[in-house]
């Protein structure tokens, strides 16, 4: 919903400014059209059907996988794709992998968005509408600004959308914003954002030719500097940095590599999320570039930061079968919208 229009549309009208409220605060509970909001008078309900849509996102498909994960292929109104998740885990758990942009203009090698055209930036309320497709579901508590795009390039928006994901019964404190290194945004966020929303870094790599062989953007914000600000957010929010670290066989996964990451970390600041890698066919003719670390690989890499003091875990894979798992949000058919 784009509240701004809202709010212009019920100003003009005359309507008193609590409307706006209402609306909203049904919204976020889980309404799924003006027609539900029964605070609302019949006539008022009518004419904001008519003049502000309810959703700015048009839902194209919707796939479940076989662990209970939903991924939703949305449009824009000026065709862009966006691509967006709901987990579900065993102990009751509803998290989001929410997008900040229509494609990723910082070309990861191993990430599916990264090998699509970049379409644009997504508003506050084209991320907030992801979000409420899912509410409309179920309840929800938790987010990761995970999905297409890099959030602090779109920073203004994503901010925004965070500071109302309460409203939908997410709290500040089971939000997480996911950054591949955007030091401009970064600097912003440690800066600004006063709310104890989470910070993610996506490492990869700790020796600098490698990462910038996965990750471009190391090249223009190297990851001692990208290091240096999230420790700067770690003394001054008093909370530490989950460091996200994609697992690819005979490329980063070595003991030696281990041994580079825990150098450059301090285990006082940073929690290692190891990832397997998701197959994402994002090399040449479709060919996937990379193969996933072993089981017994991850694991004796884990074994190497844990006797260096950095906590280390394992993520659970949700939604591979339907190409909804980390680095995987980039499908053909999404790719065909932009």
């Amino acid at each position: 919903m784009d509240l701004a229009l809202l709010e212009r549309t019920l100003a003009d009208r005359g309507e008193p400014a609590y409307r706006a409220r209402q609306v909203w605060e049904w919204t976020a509970r889980g309404a799924a059209s003006y027609e539900e909001i029964t605070t609302l008078p019949k006539s008022l309900r009518a004419i904001l059907a008519t003049e502000v849509p309810f959703s700015t996102l048009e839902v194209v498909s919707e796939q479940q996988a076989r662990d209970g994960t939903v991924k939703t292929l949305f449009r824009t109104h000026d065709g862009h794709a966006v691509e967006a998740v709901l987990m579900r885990y065993r102990d009751g758990r509803r998290s989001l992998c929410l997008s900040s942009q229509s494609g990723c203009p910082l070309t990861c090698t191993f990430c599916a968005t990264g090998a699509m055209r970049f379409g644009r930036n997504l508003t506050a309320s084209e991320i907030l509408d992801q979000a409420l497709h899912f509410r409309r579901l179920e309840k929800v508590d938790h987010a990761v600004y995970m999905g297409m795009g890099e959030p602090f390039l779109n920073y203004e928006s994503v901010v925004a959308s965070a500071r109302l994901l309460p409203d939908l019964g997410i709290t500040h404190r089971r939000t997480t914003v996911s950054t591949v290194g955007w030091m401009p945004g970064l600097r912003r966020f440690v800066d600004e954002v006063d709310a104890p929303i989470r910070l993610a870094l996506s490492v990869h790599a700790a020796d600098p030719t490698l990462r910038s062989q996965l990750m471009p953007v190391n090249d223009r914000y190297p990851l001692a500097d990208v290091v240096a600000e999230c420790l700067r957010y770690v003394e001054l929010r008093r909370r530490k940095v989950f460091v996200e670290y994609v697992m690819l066989a005979r490329v980063n996964d070595s003991p030696a590599d281990a041994r580079a990451l825990a150098a450059v970390l301090d285990p006082r600041a940073f929690k290692v999320n190891l990832i397997p890698y998701n197959p994402t066919g994002s090399g040449i003719k479709g060919a996937d570039p990379y193969e996933a670390s072993s089981r017994a690989t991850i694991e004796r890499f884990k074994s190497v930061l844990l006797r260096a003091g950095i906590p280390a875990t394992v993520r659970l894979t949700r939604g591979r079968d339907i190409s909804a798992a980390c680095g995987q949000l980039a499908s053909e058919r999404a790719a065909a919208y932009l």
